[in-house]
């Protein structure tokens, strides 16, 4: 089972690496950034890929996607009420209802905001497992 394991999550890095490698320079840049924040937020996630991009697992659930487009940048699922608890630190920021948050591409996110999502996401998921 050890072995399955780092086995998928060499084939995640990979993917990742590749998914990555594909974008522009500009959004190369951003990516990389999103991803260390991400990390640093969550320390304990562990990479994946799937639905063609790149994410963070907590405790077996999928934690955050993050991802580039055309004309903005991604992170997948942050729900309404993780929206409307930071208010106004996401003005500019194109929101669903399905848990998507775009930020147009020449204002990619800070790594604040990236951490304080994932942050609030993490909240969301631990009080969901208390549940």
């Amino acid at each position: 089972m050890r072995g399955a394991s780092k086995q998928h999550t060499t084939s995640a890095a990979a993917d990742i690496r590749a998914y990555v490698e594909a974008q522009p320079p500009d959004a190369r840049k951003v990516l990389r950034a999103m991803r260390a924040a991400i990390r640093a937020e969550a320390p304990q996630a562990v990479e994946h890929f799937s639905y063609g991009m790149p994410g963070f697992r907590l405790d077996g659930k999928t934690l955050v996607w993050y991802a580039a487009w055309k004309t903005h940048y991604s992170l997948y699922p942050i729900g309404t009420a993780i929206v409307r608890s930071l208010g106004s630190g996401l003005k500019g920021v194109e929101t669903s209802s399905k848990g998507t948050i775009r930020f147009p591409a020449a204002k990619p996110p800070t790594t604040a905001i990236v951490k304080r999502l994932v942050k609030a996401r993490m909240a969301q998921m631990r009080a969901s497992n208390k549940s």
